[in-house]
């Protein structure tokens, strides 16, 4: 009961941050839920919890979405799932934690310095591919998202919308290709069912955040917050 109580304050903290900055939900839970259970049930955990609040963030804000660009992204996406699935599916699990760990510090790194990318048709084929990679390796396919749409300028409203029709199409593959090479257990599902209401609440939390908080301001607390949640994951590991 303990683990399962932990499991929905992480995936609520997840949805909060995902509301207001427009990424930071697998990255807040993948390394939070690990140190609870494995990296493969965070992963899936995850991406369980985190499909149907992306679905419905796309739905919301499609008027604000480039659909052209998250189209592309979602389908070039597909060519890294492979991958990703055999990195699941093979690597060591103290690999996958140092993995996530260093794909959230990563992330962390790309946002503050305000890296940008090349973002003409290669540029977001090459980021497509990485993120099909990381939904199935790590579930933690924000980061190079989040430094193309930084490179397009885009506005928060339109950051955060764009993000979410993107991983509705990521969300659907990678919980295809869970399902299909065995990754979705019984005790993966009842511990998603039971952090599934923190999702809607933690959106509504975010939401009323979000127009009330200046974003960078916020963007900062995230990227605090993913600091953690990469330490607690590397503790993990020295443990």
């Amino acid at each position: 009961m303990t683990l399962l109580l932990a499991a929905f304050g992480i995936v609520l903290l997840g949805a909060v941050a995902q509301a207001v900055s427009g990424f930071g939900f697998a990255l807040v839970t993948v390394p939070l839920l690990a140190a609870l259970i494995d990296p493969r049930g965070a992963v899936v955990v995850s991406a369980l919890t985190g499909f149907g609040l992306t679905v419905v963030a796309a739905v919301r804000e499609r008027a604000y979405a480039r659909w052209p660009v998250a189209a592309a992204l979602a389908g070039t996406a597909l060519l890294g799932l492979p991958i990703g699935l055999l990195v699941l599916a093979r690597a060591p699990e103290r690999a996958l934690n140092a993995t996530i760990a260093v794909v959230v510090l990563g992330c962390v790194a790309l946002v503050w310095s305000g890296a940008r990318i090349r973002t003409g048709r290669v540029g977001l084929g090459a980021v497509g591919v990485l993120v099909g990679v990381l939904t199935a390796a790590t579930g933690t396919n924000g980061p190079p998202l989040v430094a193309a749409f930084h490179s397009l300028g885009y506005d928060p409203r339109t950051f955060r919308a764009t993000h979410a029709a993107t991983f509705a199409g990521t969300g659907v593959m990678g919980l295809v290709g869970f399902a299909a090479t065995g990754q979705v257990h019984v005790d993966t599902v009842r511990t998603a069912l039971v952090a599934l209401p923190a999702v809607p609440l933690g959106w509504w939390l975010g939401n009323r955040l979000f127009h009330r908080v200046d974003p960078a301001v916020f963007r900062r607390i995230v990227l605090v917050g993913l600091l953690g949640s990469a330490g607690t994951a590397l503790a993990g590991l020295a443990s």
